[in-house]
């Protein structure tokens, strides 16, 4: 099987790469392990597809991405936000912005995304090859000579798209198996490790809190005293740990191995200053004749306040108009600073995306080309990108994606 385009992975990157490159005029194929495309495609954004984050500041964009913004600033300046809705909208999909500028298809369901995917695809001649994995690599003189399926067919393209994924969504197929074939050769991989996952702590106390969900926490990550990563949104505490939309943006910063000294800290009242925090409690507190327990019933959720007594050790049975001015400020303190010892991460099987991947490094970022086997080019999760919930990783396969086709096309 002769091609001027093979591309390996039928998930968001692959499929918008193949179009493209059809599109262009290469005789392209994308060949898939699975016996149909787009299978995580159909599970993002709760099977509704969250189609990307309406940022129309290119940069303002990529700094959600951390140090990978950079690398991808080029990708975002050709097709970002706007030209991916204009793109599927002029594909028959209509689509609609909600809450925090995220954007989905108005028929509210990842199907349609997918078959209108399929539809560019055929419009542009893709050849599609489902239901066969990729074997092995053959290299010849420094390239990528031909690929070999399991069936025992193989592949002759001139240039190799790579967008197989990472490791999350496991029981979608997704195995991590681009990382072997790109250390074989000669990439460097950045270990990979689950992202956008529930984060398990090493605090036991937490099995008291599970199901309580608190909205408007601010939650930052630190490493002894340094301050690695923040978040602001909603946490969920569950038996193990931290999960929620705060909790899950912040997990991308925690990276294997997992350092003892990485600590938690939750702010349950971001829009008070300590100082107003403690005012509010000895407005609280005074002339009542309510228990410690009873008297903060309105103003902190019930499964909260006996363990915060634990940890000030304080008798929850304890008049309100007794508590001490000390006791106080170091409740006030508590609910400002609440530390949490971070123990790990939950795994693949509970993960959105993964972190780490292809070093950025070894990419160039205008076409998506690998600088070390010059007719591979590789886009979507492989690469060492992790960005926040809301769209924003959809983006960045599409524009990453969209590049690599493009660029493998001008034979």
């Amino acid at each position: 099987m002769e091609y001027d385009v093979a591309v390996i992975g039928g998930g968001a990157s692959g499929l918008i790469a193949a179009g493209r490159a059809g599109e262009s005029g290469a005789k392209t194929i994308l060949v898939e392990k699975n016996t149909a495309v787009g299978l995580k495609l159909l599970m993002t954004g709760g099977a509704r597809c969250n189609l990307t984050n309406y940022i129309e500041d290119k940069k303002i964009l990529a700094s959600n991405f951390g140090s990978a913004g950079r690398f991808l600033i080029s990708a975002f300046s050709r097709f970002g936000p706007s030209e991916t809705i204009d793109f599927f909208n002029a594909l028959g999909l209509p689509t609609k912005k909600e809450e925090n500028n995220r954007v989905f298809p108005r028929e509210n369901t990842a199907r349609a995304v997918l078959q209108a995917l399929l539809d560019y695809l055929k419009k542009s001649g893709v050849v599609i090859k489902a239901g066969t994995a990729v074997k092995e690599f053959v290299l010849d003189k420094g390239k990528i000579g031909e690929i070999i399926l399991v069936d025992g067919q193989r592949v002759r393209a001139t240039n190799y798209i790579l967008t197989t994924g990472g490791r999350s969504y496991p029981a979608t197929g997704s195995s991590g198996d681009a990382y072997n074939w790109l250390e074989k050769m000669g990439h460097k991989i950045i270990v990979p490790s689950p992202a956008l996952t529930p984060i398990i702590v090493k605090d036991s106390f937490v099995a008291e809190l599970e199901g309580l969900s608190r909205e408007g926490i601010s939650l930052s990550l630190f490493q002894g005293r340094k301050k690695i990563a923040a978040s602001q949104g909603s946490v969920l505490f569950t038996a193990l740990g931290i999960s929620g939309p705060a909790a899950l943006d912040i997990s991308r910063f925690i990276r294997p191995p997992f350092q003892d000294d990485l600590i938690l800290s939750l702010d349950f009242f971001p829009e008070l200053t300590g100082e107003n925090l403690d005012d509010k409690l000895l407005e609280i507190f005074s002339g009542s004749n309510k228990t410690f327990k009873n008297s903060l019933a309105g103003f902190l959720p019930p499964k909260l306040i006996s363990p915060l007594a634990r940890l000030l050790a304080l008798d929850p049975e304890k008049l309100a108009n007794s508590i001490t001015k000390r006791e106080r400020r170091e409740l006030a303190n508590r609910l400002k600073d609440f530390c949490l010892g971070v123990k790990g991460l939950a795994g693949y099987d509970k993960a959105m995306l993964t972190a780490g991947g292809l070093d950025l490094r070894e990419v160039d970022p205008k076409t998506m080309r690998s600088r070390i086997i010059p007719n591979l080019f590789v886009a979507g999760e492989v690469l060492d990108i992790a960005g926040p919930t809301g769209g924003f990783n959809l983006q960045a396969c599409w524009s990453t994606g969209r590049t690599a086709g493009e660029a493998a096309a001008k034979i």
